[in-house]
């Protein structure tokens, strides 16, 4: 059994996975507006992609922390 002194909080957890969170979702974006070109949608440019990122890899990584948060918790009990 841990002690609950020694858990990572969430909010520590999404701070470590934010760099890896907000680079899929730039990819991911990038890719999406590409693809959105058969439906007459413009391109996004890669710069911002990378801000769309930026900003929406904030609730990316703090549903990252979660699941992961709920996967070490699963695995400790």
């Amino acid at each position: 059994m841990t002690d609950e002194g020694t858990r990572w909080p969430v909010w520590k957890l999404s701070l470590l996975l934010y760099p890896f969170a907000a680079g899929a979702v730039a990819i991911n974006l990038f890719m999406l507006c590409l693809m959105g070109q058969v439906f007459g949608l413009p391109a996004l440019s890669p710069i911002n992609s990378i801000i769309g990122g930026v900003v929406l890899g904030v609730p990316a990584a703090w549903a990252s922390g979660i699941w992961a948060r709920s996967m070490m918790d699963k695995a400790d009990s």
